[in-house]
């Protein structure tokens, strides 16, 4: 009788120890001074810092990045994933004022490549430094049969903190306010699943077809990793009074932004207010995609909304600038009962 083993079952413990191995001075780069715990253990420890604090409040979220990992299998690009997995997560919690403190990630695949497996958790360690976020766990699952051959998942997990009083949730936004649009890098992570049908399907592009207009190969395009807010809001934050805020994934303006606007209040939006990326203009021919379904999908070249008092608008945009973000005054604040959002 033939003998099994976990490997023969599909399960390599081997390879997930090498993973361990390579990804271990990766990870320690992301370690803040509040990290008490080495890689390895069953729980990472996190001492949070109460002195600088009166009454600290921690934030959580949680977030994947959806079909655009299939443009990392088609062009075997993994190294950038982990930006938008790490950027998905602490854009959410950076809304409420929070600043990120540590982040974990889980990975799953039907059979582990330890080479691949890094460069996805080199991307999420570039992520967390941007973020100034510790990456102090993760789980790999190695699942055979449940995935596709070379296919993996993630999802991401990031705890920040904010001052009770000082958290930011939309309630003081009033008529006269200020809406800044913070540029976007392409299509982040958001809209895969329709930019492939039109790109792929419809269009019958390949990743490697280089697009003149977009002065990149279309994979190298959809590639392009989430940005990550976290500096943009310390561009400001001191010198501002930012009333809220809005990370622009799925749903667009359209969906994301009415949920910080108050009862009795219209977010008006001047359309032409700021450049909106090619990659939207194409897909819009490509697909004969309705105007309105472009904008409840696609960010369209915003991928951050800042609520602040008209009178800080030039200094936001100035500041933002300086900190390397383009940003646009792209709207205002109003009176109005029927609608949340309006376009103009």
């Amino acid at each position: 009788m033939e003998e099994f083993t976990y490997k023969k079952a599909g399960v390599d413990i081997d390879e997930g120890d090498r993973l361990v191995r390579l990804i271990s001075p990766i990870v320690k780069k992301t370690f803040r001074p509040e990290v008490l715990t080495d890689i390895g253990s069953f729980g990472a420890l996190f001492k949070l810092d109460t002195g600088r604090y009166k009454e600290p409040v921690l934030v959580s979220g949680t977030d994947g990045v959806g079909t655009k990992l299939k443009i990392a299998f088609l062009t075997d690009k993994h190294d950038t994933v982990g930006i938008d997995l790490v950027a998905m997560c602490v854009n959410d919690i950076l809304t409420l004022g929070a600043e990120p403190l540590f982040f974990l990630d889980y990975f799953a695949t039907g059979k582990l490549d330890a080479d691949k497996a890094k460069d996805v958790v080199k991307g999420i360690a570039d992520g967390c430094r941007e973020a100034g976020c510790a990456l102090i766990g993760g789980e790999t699952a190695e699942m055979p049969d449940f995935y596709q051959g070379g296919e993996y998942d993630l999802a991401g997990f990031a705890v920040g903190v904010v001052e009770k009083g000082g958290i930011i949730n939309g309630e003081r936004i009033e008529a006269g306010d200020a809406i800044i649009g913070v540029a976007s890098s392409g299509l982040h992570s958001n809209g895969y699943s329709l930019a492939r049908k039109v790109f792929f399907e419809a269009a019958g592009f390949t990743v490697d077809k280089y697009m003149p207009e977009l002065s990149a190969t279309l994979g190298e395009v959809l590639l392009a990793p989430t940005k990550i807010y976290v500096n943009a809001f310390k561009a400001i934050k001191d010198h501002v009074d930012i009333k809220g805020m809005a990370h622009i994934t799925g749903g667009g303006i359209t969906g994301n932004l009415p949920r910080i606007i108050g009862e009795g209040l219209t977010a008006v939006i001047r359309e032409n207010s700021w450049p909106v990326p090619h990659v939207f203009t194409m897909l819009r021919k490509l697909g004969s995609i309705p105007d309105g379904e472009m904008k409840k999908t696609f960010n369209l070249g915003v991928g951050y909304v800042i609520v602040i008092p008209e009178k800080a608008s030039e200094l936001s945009i100035s500041r933002l600038k300086q900190y390397g973000y383009d940003a646009y005054h792209i709207g205002n604040v109003e009176k109005g009962e029927t609608e949340k959002i309006l376009y103009v």
